[in-house]
């Protein structure tokens, strides 16, 4: 009879720590996705790397595929907007501090989007031509571009909603037709 319970409490032991691995597994955040040619930006369904400036891609539960967005901003208009419904399971974006350069912004240097710092307002232009939200890793990167293009450093929780909605508006207005009279 003891070696019945042994055998029972073994068992339960082994499916709990297998259980729990499992979990894990399923809980832990998917890795970065390197950017490939055919990233297509889930706003303007054009081709990300296109684009100059630094990149976000958002991974969706259930999703295989991250959502690519040409601009660090959209990702942030999109991760605080009534569009996003699905649960989120990571955020990354160009880490523009290891970028060869702004129109080489990095297939593969991608970092947590949470663990930036961005530069809002500098004078840099996103990769469609509107205010962007620059990340980097490196806090003295950061500096340096602001000391280069102008700005202002804060957190990804710290981006104003004004700025987000300004880049979505300067954007419609660069997509929309001159108004014609009559």
């Amino acid at each position: 009879m003891t070696r019945h319970w042994t055998s029972l409490l073994a068992g339960a032991a082994l499916a709990l720590l297998l259980a729990s691995c499992n979990g894990n597994e399923a809980s832990a955040p998917p890795a970065p996705t390197t950017m490939t040619a055919e990233a297509v930006g889930h706003n303007c369904q054009m081709y990300v790397l296109d684009h100059p400036g630094p990149k976000a891609q958002v991974h969706l539960k259930g999703m295989d595929a991250p959502l690519w967005f040409a601009e660090v901003v959209d990702a942030v208009a999109y991760l605080r907007g009534a569009e996003q419904d699905a649960e989120v399971t990571a955020v990354y974006v160009s880490d523009m501090g290891r970028a060869k350069s702004w129109q080489e912004p990095g297939v593969d240097n991608w970092m947590k989007a949470d663990a930036a710092v961005y530069v809002i307002e500098s004078r840099k232009r996103g990769g469609m031509e509107t205010p962007e939200a620059v990340p980097f890793s490196d806090r003295k990167a950061a500096d340096a571009f602001v000391a280069e293009t102008g700005g202002e450093i804060v957190a990804l929780k710290d981006i104003p909603d004004s700025y987000i909605k300004q880049q979505a508006q300067v954007g419609m207005d660069a997509s929309m037709p001159a108004a014609h009279g009559g």
